[in-house]
């Protein structure tokens, strides 16, 4: 199967560098981070206690996601459920 979401794929800022945006904003942990391509939300992976990415995805509608952690370049589609 692909991904049918391609075009949400934006060239995105990161909303922070300092980790996951809503650990930040609580006081919690993440243990991976996930950059939101359609507008740069960075949420923690499913890892972590949280799962901000996962959430951020399903609440605004944002399919794509691509590692934050430096020298991983992965994408994934929530919809799809697959690498893109």
């Amino acid at each position: 199967m692909a991904c049918t979401h391609k075009d949400s794929i934006k060239d995105v800022d990161p909303s922070t560098t300092e980790g996951c945006e809503d650990c930040l904003r609580i006081g919690a942990r993440w243990v991976h981070l996930r950059l939101c391509l359609t507008c740069g939300h960075v949420g923690c992976c499913d890892s972590s206690p949280n799962k901000h990415a996962t959430a951020h995805a399903g609440e605004a509608d944002h399919p794509i996601v691509q590692s934050f952690e430096p020298g991983e370049n992965w994408r994934w589609c929530y919809v799809d459920q697959v690498t893109v």
